[in-house]
């Protein structure tokens, strides 16, 4: 069985409540619970932290545990080459989600740091976005 980590960042936990018309109104837990139900052949696994240095501490930890980790980092992805470095420190293969269309938003959301530390990027499907990147990994 493969064992895949979804890491979300800041203010994922919101997801379903915050900007509905940008993030929908299905809550990650929602989300993950069925996508759990649809790959009954992966164990996924998640973590959310509002604070980069937790996030920094999980993917040293999972980045060697795990078959290979999603990353939504929300607005870390543009700031933080400590996450960026984290990323590239680990072993496992890593794909960077977006919810919303990263390209679309305002100019200093079109760059992500933490790309290039990654196999892929999947941005603006939404949640769905979750299950192309575990898709890749698989």
């Amino acid at each position: 069985m493969k064992h895949i980590e979804i890491i979300n960042g800041p203010n994922l936990n919101l997801t379903g409540l915050r900007e509905p018309e940008v993030y929908g109104t299905m809550t990650m837990d929602q989300y993950l619970e069925e996508l759990g139900m649809r790959f009954p052949e992966v164990e996924i696994t998640s973590f959310q932290s509002n604070v980069e240095g937790e996030l920094i501490d999980e993917i040293q930890r999972a980045g060697f545990e795990a078959d290979g980790l999603i990353v939504n980092l929300g607005g870390y992805s543009h700031t933080s080459v400590a996450l960026r470095d984290a990323l590239l420190a680990v072993p496992a293969p890593k794909v960077e989600v977006h919810l919303s269309n990263i390209f679309a938003r305002e100019d200093y959301r079109h760059h992500s740091l933490v790309t290039s530390a990654c196999r892929g990027m999947v941005c603006g499907l939404g949640l769905q976005g979750y299950e192309l990147a575990l898709r890749a990994l698989v």
